[in-house]
């Protein structure tokens, strides 16, 4: 792709940042929300616990990375696309000579991007704060898997933003997301969790990409590749529903 046609997708990319980053209502509880449980959890109570072969500061930052990584995207995404669908923008959107891609793909970068932010934070947080020593590679590891972890649900978010009316966008991301992240082991450890919720857990896409981050600190249960294949999965569904309904809203048979 030459210049000239990436030019469209850098500066929607660009606007996309600009207007999250501009928004308290997002920026704040992103970053705070996974930093401030981190803090409290893995720094102010558990700094000398350990959980299986590592320490719970450890554990934790792997777990609240995923944790933060998700709301970065599905409230990134969710929310405002709903927000450009019920106000009538996407339309705009749509009539404009803008590629039909550089408005999706805008919000995939803003997602992934505000997730890096958080888990830099997070990060420096527990190397600073929560004796969290680990070899160069295991820190590359994790934050790849992170990064490339938001993926599917850059995919959940779009799947939402596609059918939520805005002034309920926020409490829907919510009822998924939290229940999803306390329910597959993201907050506490799952083995400390009652044996019920255990069970529960593996039917999550938040517990796969929480093993395949604890798995880059050597405390991941199960096959990496039995993980990546579930989400794999999971983002394709959720990609094929988000195409579902926008195509709906445009009366395109899908």
């Amino acid at each position: 792709m030459n210049s000239v046609a990436l030019r469209p997708y850098l500066l929607e990319s660009r606007f996309e940042l600009l207007r999250l980053a501009r928004r308290p209502a997002y920026v704040l509880p992103t970053l705070l929300f996974p930093c401030m449980f981190y803090v409290f959890f893995g720094l102010l109570m558990g700094r000398n616990q350990s959980v299986g072969p590592t320490t719970l500061a450890t554990y934790l930052l792997g777990t609240y990375g995923a944790f933060g990584a998700i709301g970065a995207s599905l409230f990134g995404i969710g929310i405002s696309l709903a927000s450009d669908r019920g106000y009538g923008w996407l339309v705009q959107k749509r009539a404009s000579p803008m590629p039909p891609f550089a408005y999706l793909l805008a919000k995939v970068a803003g997602g992934v991007i505000f997730g890096a932010v958080v888990i830099a934070v997070l990060f420096t947080l527990g190397a600073a704060f929560g004796g969290v020593r680990l070899p160069l590679h295991a820190w590359l590891e994790l934050g790849a898997t992170l990064l490339a972890g938001t993926i599917p649900f850059c995919a959940l978010g779009l799947a939402i933003g596609a059918y939520a009316p805005p002034a309920s966008a926020a409490a829907m991301v919510n009822t998924i997301y939290l229940p999803m992240s306390f329910l597959a082991g993201l907050w506490l450890p799952v083995d400390m969790l009652p044996k019920a919720v255990q069970s529960i857990a593996p039917a999550l896409p938040t517990y796969h990409f929480g093993q395949l981050a604890l798995g880059a600190v050597g405390a991941g249960h199960g096959a990496a590749l039995g993980h990546v294949v579930y989400l794999a999965c999971f983002t394709a569904v959720a990609l094929a529903a988000a195409a579902y309904g926008l195509c709906r809203d445009e009366h395109i048979p899908a």
